[in-house]
């Protein structure tokens, strides 16, 4: 029976590090939310603590995460290609790693048709709201994420990104910079739009500041049908961001 007082959040690639700390921020907050988690592995859902709240599904195959949507109210998207580093490479001998990525777990495939199929899905189950996360980088088809492994990650990013702007469901798209494994909440978060803070000295963000926007994205009508960038000052300057109400305020751009 659906829970009238607090919304149901399916945070899909609930394994991964960003997807992690959201999932375990979300069941923090029990009296607000109960979460879901979607990942690709049983390892991965013991990795994060193996409950029935956890969903193994491959983005891929639209009716493999039919059951993880069924009934939630709104959606995280975290699901990410991820390019590995080919073996052999010695950093002592100079010259740069090559990258690849396993057959079938492309971008296209991942980024692409695996974000589309949950868009449909949540569609379908009628969901009010997507998060997704992307990628800073986006307007520069030449950016050098693009060649790893001649993936075109952050095209295929992009494409979906579109989708989901153009899909109906009100949407919030943040265009993460650089990420980083740092403790959350105590810079001052930097949001733009069209690449502009690439251009900055302030192009990364941790990954728990990610994960506590995407949650605060659900909370205020005023972050729905934005898209933006996130970074953040250096810890020490500027002061940590807490209204976050303000902070969506001043996002006027929907793509």
């Amino acid at each position: 029976m659906a829970d009238l007082n607090r919304s149901t959040v399916l945070v899909t690639g609930a394994g991964g590090r960003t997807g992690q700390i959201v999932y375990r921020k979300l069941k923090e907050k029990t009296d607000q939310y109960v979460a879901r988690g979607l990942v690709r592995t049983d390892e991965s859902k013991e990795k994060i603590g193996g409950a029935d709240d956890v969903f193994v599904g491959d983005i891929r195959n639209a009716d493999s995460i039919g059951p993880a949507i069924q009934g939630i109210d709104t959606l995280i998207i975290l699901t990410s290609a991820v390019p590995r580093m080919k073996p052999g490479f010695d950093i002592s001998k100079g010259g740069r790693p090559e990258f690849y990525y396993e057959d079938g777990a492309y971008p296209e495939q991942v980024d692409w048709i695996g974000q589309k199929n949950q868009i449909d899905a949540a569609k379908a189950a009628e969901v009010k709201q997507i998060v997704l996360v992307g990628s800073m980088g986006g307007t520069n088809p030449n950016h050098p994420l693009n060649s790893l492994g001649n993936g075109n990650i952050l095209i295929w990013k992009r494409k979906a990104e579109q989708y989901l702007a153009d899909s109906g469901i009100p949407y919030t798209i943040i265009r993460a910079g650089g990420l980083q494994d740092k403790d959350g909440g105590v810079r001052e978060l930097l949001v733009g739009k069209d690449d502009e803070l690439l251009q900055t000295d302030t192009k990364t963000i941790t990954r728990a500041d990610v994960a506590e926007v995407c949650i605060q994205a659900l909370q205020f009508e005023e972050a729905k049908f934005k898209a933006f960038d996130l970074a953040s000052k250096p810890e020490g300057t500027g002061t940590p961001t807490k209204d976050f109400k303000a902070m969506f305020s001043q996002i006027t751009a929907r793509f």
